[in-house]
């Protein structure tokens, strides 16, 4: 079983290098670009650059689906979640390049399709008896407040992916190393259901490492809305069907930093005119402050990886 998920991910990433310049090639000749907003002075010369490169390793995604085992309905019902998350953020991004201009959806349309989102896999958990949420050896059945606690999971980890999303390779590397781990704990599980979650994550791996070879920088594309929804709505997904959502925002922290350093910012702005931080989220800040973005990058990656090490380590320790 390894070397199953082991060929999954070397397949998906030798998938998404393939089709990697047939996507930047398209997006260029189809003008989808991205406009930069105005206070990002800083960001200046990437405006023109293409966008809704995440389009990359979802397709990887799709194609990851021909690794899966049997039963695996529960994955591929994850699968249809982030494609209506990646629908989401393409009608947004489509309206950013048809507009010319960086505002598509109204964030209150946005927020609707979340929570509508939120509420489908919500039920679908409360129906199915996935009712229990695990932390290591602790177990906690909570009943129906299942759905208003994935409703919160999927809209948070959503536009906290979204959020991070701001330098080039960043949602991506960070991503990558959670869903990585993440993947790697779904396999310890050793269900057949958990196994299938698993394979998904190690296929999409590939297909962001893909991704990344246009994206690092100087990133040649970007992933988009259309890629940071449906990245955000992978990983909040994938945790709540295998009710391991505790888990998330320890082994997520920099999305939930990048999440919480914007609502400080705008909260904090709101009531006394004042910024916390030179410009939110959390990694503008630094950039600000001068630190080179690629140096950002690498930091958030490696936090990310210590913790999602240690909580692997944790799982592990639970499950001996």
């Amino acid at each position: 079983m390894i070397i199953k998920y082991i060929v999954c991910g070397l397949l998906c990433l030798i998938f998404s290098c393939a089709i990697a310049p047939v996507v930047l090639m398209l997006c260029k000749k189809l003008k989808a670009s991205q406009s930069i907003l105005h206070y990002v002075d800083k960001h200046a010369s990437k405006d023109g650059t293409p966008t809704m490169g995440g389009i990359i390793f979802l397709l990887t995604l799709l194609f990851a689906c021909c690794f899966l085992f049997e039963d695996n309905f529960l994955a591929l019902f994850a699968v249809a979640v982030t494609l209506s998350y990646v629908l989401l953020g393409f009608l947004d991004d489509f309206l950013k390049v048809h507009n010319h201009h960086n505002e598509g959806l109204k964030p209150y349309q946005k927020l609707v399709g979340q929570v509508g989102l939120g509420l489908i896999v919500g039920i679908f958990i409360f129906l199915s008896g996935r009712t229990s949420l695990s932390l290591f050896t602790l177990q906690f059945d909570i009943s129906w407040g299942v759905i208003p606690l994935t409703t919160l999971v999927l809209v948070a980890t959503a536009n906290s992916v979204n959020l991070t999303d701001g330098l080039d390779g960043l949602a991506g590397g960070v991503s990558f190393v959670y869903i990585l781990v993440f993947g790697i704990i779904l396999a310890v599980l050793g269900s057949l259901e958990m196994s299938n979650l698993a394979i998904l994550c190690f296929g999409l791996c590939g297909g962001i490492l893909g991704f990344l070879t246009k994206n690092c920088y100087p990133a040649k594309i970007f992933m988009g809305d259309t890629g940071s929804l449906g990245l955000g709505g992978f990983i909040g997904v994938i945790a709540c069907l295998s009710g391991l959502e505790l888990l998330l925002p320890i082994m997520g922290v920099m999305f939930v930093l990048s999440a919480l350093s914007d609502i400080i910012q705008v909260a904090h702005y709101k009531r006394t005119k004042k910024r916390v931080f030179l410009m939110a989220p959390l990694h503008h800040h630094f950039e600000q402050k001068g630190v080179h973005e690629n140096r950002i990058v690498v930091v958030y990656i490696v936090i990310t990886t210590a913790v999602s090490l240690s909580v692997l380590a944790g799982v592990l320790a639970a499950t001996l």
